[in-house]
């Protein structure tokens, strides 16, 4: 069953954090290395997405306790695994198969699930995340002018990715994180040349972040502008995560949810971070403040981002069976 088709059907699950997950093993410097990389020039600890390489069995039982969890649809370990963020680590040429083997890291998670407890549907998303560059500011207040990045370059970068998720066998890419719709708007624009080149296309979902308590991205947009901003792409679902916790998030869902042609998707943070960059909610905390999302018919797909983890996922999947998906409404 494709997940256009089952996204009508349910309220779709999506995973947790992989960070989060990650920072548990206390990994070192030789963990993050491994035997190929030991020699590397540059240090390699908090590279996480070089871990589906080096660490691959700790990443497949990430996804699979997802799955376990309740999930439908898992993320693979390539936030970062872009040409612009991996130049912190001099792994730029890298890229392919990063992504490459993050996607296979996914799918073999998925088989031990399918071979564990049977087939059922279940989606790898394509992680494509934001860089650590934005296209609409100025890194230097004295020149406010000045970009780091055009769209241009950005597209070049985005496109190089989604070909390596589309042929290492993704179901769907998510451009999440979205701080900057210029950055958005260049990554589809990439994804665009990269179903072209391919011969392939996937479906899409696109998730924005809310930096401040007013409900603008990074870039200055509302969540209404968010929206019409990327109305010209052809997206499954479009949502938020990330910056906030459920309570927070609840009314910029609720102006997608009113707004939106498209599905909605909500994967906020366990609460807002304590001064030590910790997140406090239990999944029995948590899980009460998504039931309002559900209560309210605001989401299609529901999942978790930082401090999130599979038993903050198993009460979301046991919560949102008792409920029916949010209904696209008619845009006039």
């Amino acid at each position: 069953m494709k997940i256009e088709e089952l996204i009508t059907k349910k309220i779709l699950i999506l995973d947790g954090a992989m960070g989060t997950m990650i920072q548990r093993f206390n990994l070192n410097e030789e963990d993050f290395r491994g035997t190929r990389f030991s020699d590397w020039k540059t240090d390699l600890k908090g590279n996480n997405d070089l871990l589906s390489i080096t660490q691959p069995k700790i990443i497949k039982n990430i996804h699979l306790e997802y799955f376990e969890a309740g999930a439908d649809i898992i993320e693979t370990n390539t936030f970062n695994s872009n040409r612009i963020s991996m130049a912190d680590y001099n792994m730029q040429d890298l890229v392919n198969e990063l992504n490459y083997a993050s996607v296979q890291v996914a799918k073999q998670a998925r088989e031990e699930y399918w071979n564990k407890n049977g087939k059922k549907p279940l989606f790898i998303a394509g992680s494509i995340g934001p860089t650590s560059k934005t296209a609409s500011i100025s890194p230097d207040v004295n020149d406010p002018a000045y970009r780091e990045v055009d769209f241009d370059f950005l597209a070049g970068i985005y496109k190089e990715q989604a070909i390596s998720l589309i042929n290492a066998g993704a179901d769907v890419l998510l451009v999440e994180t979205i701080f900057d719709t210029l950055n958005a708007k260049s990554a589809f624009f990439g994804i665009k040349e990269a179903f072209d080149e391919t011969g392939k296309s996937l479906p899409l979902m696109a998730s924005g972040t809310i930096t401040d308590a007013a409900g603008r991205t990074l870039s200055g947009q509302t969540t209404e502008a968010f929206l019409v901003s990327l109305s010209h792409i052809p997206l499954l679902s479009i949502g938020l995560n990330c910056a906030l916790g459920a309570e927070q998030l609840f009314q910029y869902l609720e102006i997608l949810a009113n707004k939106a042609p498209y599905y909605i998707s909500a994967y906020p943070n366990a609460g807002l971070p304590n001064p030590l960059g910790g997140y406090d909610e239990t999944p029995e905390m948590m899980a009460e403040k998504v039931q309002l999302y559900l209560e309210n018919q605001l989401v299609n797909i529901l999942g978790g981002c930082c401090g999130t983890t599979p038993a903050h996922i198993k009460l979301f999947s046991k919560l949102a069976s008792k409920y029916i998906p949010r209904q696209i409404p008619p845009i006039n």
